[in-house]
């Protein structure tokens, strides 16, 4: 873990953004189309501490982005080139656009100067979306990556930010993915080569300020 004087000069609110990846009804709500990753989100606190860092974002003025994954009614334009794909377009619960699937879950809070940036292809919500020029236009340099899953979606956020040039933040109570202990693995074997790993407590610490 960084000492806080480390965190705090990479998480300069300045600089910084917060997103939430796939924390929409449809995948960590209680109609969920993955109701083992729902439970996980919940019953670990990942999803509870993402509302905190959201909350603390807007207390302190950091952008915050919410990247819901969705699909069209006629599935157009959505990826078919890999089992998790084919598997998804047979769930009960079908993440369509329009509908509540789609809707950023409770308790997060959405709040009006946010941007929710859907997508309806690939794996990464940083590949082939609005997300990477948001960015940029904010003047982007530390990306603290937050939501499901752990399995799939948040390595390619990750890698991809990195990929991009941006530092990479995970806080390590605010992601989740199946199995339980799955995470934990993840995080030590994979993301810690590449991303700082946090703690939500020691991100809200740093980004604590007054608004100008």
């Amino acid at each position: 873990m960084p000492s806080h004087e480390q965190l705090s000069t990479l998480l300069d609110p300045d600089g910084t953004v917060l997103l939430t990846v796939e924390c929409q009804q449809g995948v960590v709500g209680p109609d969920s189309a993955l109701p083992e990753l729902a439970r996980e989100a919940r019953s670990s606190g990942a999803l509870a501490n993402i509302a905190r860092l959201v909350a603390g974002a807007h207390d302190s003025g950091v952008q915050v982005i919410h990247a819901i994954a969705e699909r069209r009614p006629d599935g157009r334009g959505a990826n078919r080139n890999a089992r998790l794909f084919r598997a998804a377009e047979r769930l009960p619960v079908q993440q369509l656009s329009g509908t509540t699937a789609v809707r950023v879950a409770a308790p997060i809070e959405v709040a009006e100067e946010d941007f929710v940036v859907r997508r309806l292809h690939g794996l990464s919500p940083l590949s082939g979306t609005d997300v990477d020029a948001l960015l940029r236009n904010l003047g982007c340099r530390t990306l603290v990556v937050t939501g499901v899953s752990a399995n799939v979606a948040i390595p390619n956020t990750v890698f991809d930010a990195v990929n991009r040039g941006y530092a990479a933040v995970v806080p390590a109570d605010a992601i989740a993915g199946v199995p339980s202990d799955y995470t934990p693995a993840m995080i030590r074997n994979t993301l810690a080569l590449v991303a700082t790993i946090t703690a939500t407590d020691d991100v809200l610490a740093c980004l604590k300020r007054p608004l100008r």
